[in-house]
């Protein structure tokens, strides 16, 4: 300024309102993660897309000995596992930029082609959750379903991840459906509304 100051610009702000965006999220959520943390007695994650990763940013741990641990800050690439539930409500032009044709493979269940990706957003999108079995580590299964703000956008994805020997089909149809609920609580408090 005229006094051989500074002051903050923009850019200040509108990282300021993202943060506290951010922040509000996982206020919302953290009671929604607890609970449903009590209720499948497994690990639950909240992830948010950062370019073309998923970003843990919340999470809820179980007291159980045998567990799989999460970390906040930890990041996966969005074309893998359960985190494919954050990529498959974007633009269809991100998405395309954030699938290589040939995407390193993680285990040797992670898809090894765009097109087999492909195919697998368009199914999520349509049933409204992920399953992934063994594609970001092997011996875990793990169920995603995505957390929508007011007007439609994807802002978030809520996770349960578990070693795949506990996880049978009944198991699994279980967590799929207090996911999904989990889900849609949270993204009521953001302000959508379903439909």
């Amino acid at each position: 300024d005229e006094n051989n100051g500074y002051v903050l610009g923009d850019a200040m702000l509108v990282l300021g309102i993202t943060a506290s965006s951010q922040i509000d999220l996982v206020r919302l959520a953290t009671p929604i993660l607890e609970e449903l943390c009590q209720r499948v007695n497994e690990t639950v994650q909240l992830r948010t897309a950062d370019g073309f990763d998923a970003l843990c940013i919340a999470k809820a741990e179980p007291s159980r000995d045998l567990r799989v641990h999460a970390n906040v800050g930890r990041r996966r690439p969005l074309y893998a596992g359960s985190p494919k539930c954050l990529l498959a409500f974007q633009s269809r032009e991100f998405i395309h930029r954030c699938i290589p044709e040939y995407p390193t493979p993680l285990t040797d269940l992670t898809p090894k082609r765009r097109s087999l990706i492909l195919d697998e957003l368009a199914k999520i999108r349509k049933q409204g959750y992920c399953v992934s079995r063994g594609e970001v580590s092997d011996h875990q299964v793990s169920c995603a379903a995505p957390v929508f703000a007011i007007d439609n956008s994807i802002v978030a994805s809520i996770h349960v991840v578990a070693p795949a020997f506990r996880v049978g089909e009944p198991e699994l149809q279980h967590i799929i459906h207090l996911v999904v609920s989990a889900a849609q609580r949270l993204s009521a408090g953001l302000g959508w509304t379903k439909g």
